[in-house]
């Protein structure tokens, strides 16, 4: 069942969250899909709270998200499980995607870096990652795993194909950053409601 309307008013593309395991505890009190890019990140991981904050920013998405966990350990759980969390939530904002564009693609560079991301928001998951990161070092607490692992878990959670291709030189701070402005800007664009498809599945089958 989705949240869209047919005719007449469309529904708010905004969801409350929450997720709890044995390991951590994640909160997302606001998702509105339909914001102005406007966030409060407290993750745990200070990395992960910008990268987060800029997508939320490029995106136009407002996001509330509180999460901790047993980063005593290492971030891998806390980080794959605010993927899944984020991915989840995305998902039932959107319900079944009744009048969006479906698919998009952004570019974004920083300096002597730059990503390009695409989206399908399909309902099937796919993640692909390429581009020459194995000489970047880990900075600031996180890495380039740590993000693959990220991107990886909310792709498969939002049920949506992602293609990332970040090249160029720098740190990794610069790469993972245009990766995730791309993205922030590519999920808006694919989220965004699109007049001429008056309320439809954006599939020739009828269905996603």
């Amino acid at each position: 069942m989705g949240i869209f309307c047919s005719g007449g008013k469309e529904k708010a593309r905004r969801v409350k969250y929450e997720r709890k395991s044995k390991e951590t505890q994640i909160e997302i009190p606001v998702l509105n899909i339909d914001g102005s890019g406007k966030s409060k990140i407290s993750t745990s991981i200070g990395f992960l709270d910008h990268m987060l904050t800029l997508f939320a920013y490029h995106g136009f998405f407002d996001i509330e998200i509180a999460a901790k966990g047993d980063t005593h350990v290492d971030k891998h759980h806390l980080n794959e499980d605010i993927g899944i969390a984020l991915g989840e939530a995305f998902k039932k904002a959107l319900g079944d995607c009744r009048g969006i564009t479906r698919t998009a693609s952004a570019e974004v560079p920083m300096d002597m870096a730059s990503a390009k991301v695409l989206v399908d928001l399909s309902n099937r998951a796919a993640f692909k990652f390429g581009g020459a990161t194995d000489g970047l070092k880990d900075d600031e607490g996180y890495s380039i795993h740590y993000a693959k692992d990220f991107l990886e878990s909310f792709a498969k959670k939002l049920c949506m194909n992602l293609h990332v291709e970040v090249k160029g030189e720098g740190d990794m701070h610069h790469h993972l950053e245009v990766i995730f402005k791309a993205l922030g800007i590519a999920l808006d664009k694919a989220t965004a409601r699109d007049a001429r498809r008056t309320g439809e599945v954006p599939s020739s089958k009828g269905i996603l």
